[in-house]
């Protein structure tokens, strides 16, 4: 089973602290050197901010992520219980963001500044990839100031569901008054 990062909009506080935590994670502390405006800030997830919620959205990695069977290169693939793209190998068309039933891939410009044979910018798809590069884990997790994400991962589910059952199996026992 694939693990996903889960998001309590009752923690959120739309400080966005997840989103820098993730271009860091990815890209390195250099990010604090560059001109801003000659950076692309590509995070791979999204804070939802509302008038009712504020919530981060990214990648549930899914298991059979609809992303991964529609894209035409086969760059996108299961590694360490996430789903990931290849990005040397992604086109940019678009095809893993029409699939998506979160939304939680866009097409960005390719962080290390390749260009297509035109000159123009290389776009390539980009999501949450859980951070399987880092023995820490999620970044996002590990920096939200209120503890508003959470890795999931078979156990919690499991467990979460055993809980369950025990709670309907005590409420239906005190229904019958046993």
């Amino acid at each position: 089973m694939n693990h996903f990062v889960k998001g309590n909009p009752d923690l959120c506080i739309g400080c966005r602290t997840c989103m820098i935590g993730c271009v860091v994670a990815h890209e390195g502390l250099h990010i604090f050197e560059v001109d801003p405006d000659s950076y692309n800030f590509n995070p791979k997830l999204s804070v939802i901010k509302t008038a009712a919620i504020t919530v981060p959205v990214q990648c549930k990695h899914c298991e059979n992520p609809a992303c991964m069977a529609v894209c035409p290169e086969k760059c996108i693939h299961l590694e360490k219980d996430a789903v990931v793209v290849d990005t040397d190998r992604c086109i940019g068309c678009k095809t893993c963001v029409m699939a998506c039933p979160y939304g939680a891939i866009e097409i960005v410009p390719d962080s290390r500044n390749r260009v297509q044979i035109d000159g123009s910018p290389r776009m390539i798809a980009n999501k949450c990839d859980l951070c399987i590069h880092s023995k820490r884990g999620p970044e996002c997790v590990r920096v939200c100031p209120t503890e508003a994400l959470t890795l999931v991962t078979e156990e919690d589910l499991e467990k979460e569901a055993a809980d369950k059952r025990i709670a309907a199996a005590k409420a239906l026992a005190e229904m019958n008054g046993a």
